[in-house]
């Protein structure tokens, strides 16, 4: 099945519903950064919940960041993602090992760590980002999404967060979340029943794996509510910003000082992006070149 979200709606609107599969996004990151078992689930959830909740936004540019920065062995874990479905991510230490006791939601805490933030940017594409910060109340992504999600957009959520994996790295991944609206929220029997049946779903990566559409899914747990699944589906994939010239602009930022020192001590320069594991070089030729524009640009 190859990597997709869909979004859906139920009662008359009063639910929205957004899955997401990520299986060879998840496997392209933990391949780039070269990252343990742990490291990549972790970062795989952290990109499905941010590509869940860029999914809602209007314009084709706008993005979503999490930022989660807990005291755990893991570091800061950081996924950015595009409406347009493009996503990417890192996590401060991918080849780290981790023995535990406990389920995968357990582990991706236990490295998180409880004790810490969640910072949430939302860039709509113009004017200022914003952006919002929240303790973390688990260290699970799924957790700690879904407390950001009621405690500053003050919007009840389920999110379902879950992958399978065995030796040859990740089998299946992806997402689910579900959102009752404020014109359906103060209904305590639909957040009764929705959440009853949220609690008696199979675990998603077994469903996947089994074969289950994010359509089917969707369909068992909303099918007699009204359910209308969007016609439009949206690809998924891991791409990253980065380019050589973005590398070149940064160094121009250090100053000619600075340039002048890489060029006497190591005759170039090279730079590894935090987002995908890309390496740029810069020759000492091309060093010269940046110096003759930004002296050019001075006189100008």
């Amino acid at each position: 099945m190859a990597d997709q979200l869909i979004r859906a709606t139920a009662v008359t609107g009063g639910i929205r519903a957004v899955g997401v599969i990520t299986t060879a996004t998840s496997r392209e990151a933990a391949h780039r950064h070269q990252m343990s078992p742990i490291a990549a689930i972790t970062l795989g959830r952290a990109m499905a919940a941010s590509l869940l909740l860029a999914s809602n936004m209007k314009q084709r540019q706008a993005r979503v960041n999490l930022r989660f920065a807990g005291n755990g062995p893991i570091g800061t874990v950081f996924a950015d993602a595009g409406q347009d479905g493009t996503v990417r991510g890192y996590v401060t230490h991918p080849g780290l090992a981790y023995v535990g006791e406990g389920g995968t939601s357990q582990a991706v805490a236990a490295v998180v760590g409880k004790n810490g933030f969640l910072d949430v940017m939302k860039d709509v594409g113009y004017d200022t980002p914003y952006t919002s910060t929240v303790e973390l109340v688990s260290g699970d992504i799924s957790d700690d999404v879904a407390h950001f999600l009621f405690s500053s957009e003050q919007t009840p959520s389920a999110l379902l967060l879950g992958e399978s994996y065995d030796q040859t790295g990740v089998v299946v991944s992806g997402g689910l979340l579900l959102q009752i609206l404020p014109k359906a929220a103060r209904d305590e029997s639909l957040l009764a029943l929705l959440e009853s049946r949220v609690a008696s779903l199979q675990a998603l990566p077994e469903l996947l794996a089994g074969g289950k559409t994010l359509e089917q899914i969707m369909e068992s747990l909303l099918g007699d509510l009204g359910l209308i699944i969007m016609p439009v589906e949206r690809q998924v994939k891991f791409e990253c910003r980065c380019s050589r010239q973005r590398m070149l602009g940064a160094i121009k930022i250090l100053g000619e000082a600075e340039i002048e020192d890489m060029i006497a001590t190591d005759h170039g320069a090279e730079a590894t992006c935090h987002f995908c594991s890309a390496v740029y070089r810069a020759t000492e030729a091309d060093l010269h070149q940046l110096l003759a524009e930004m002296r050019q640009e001075a006189v100008a």
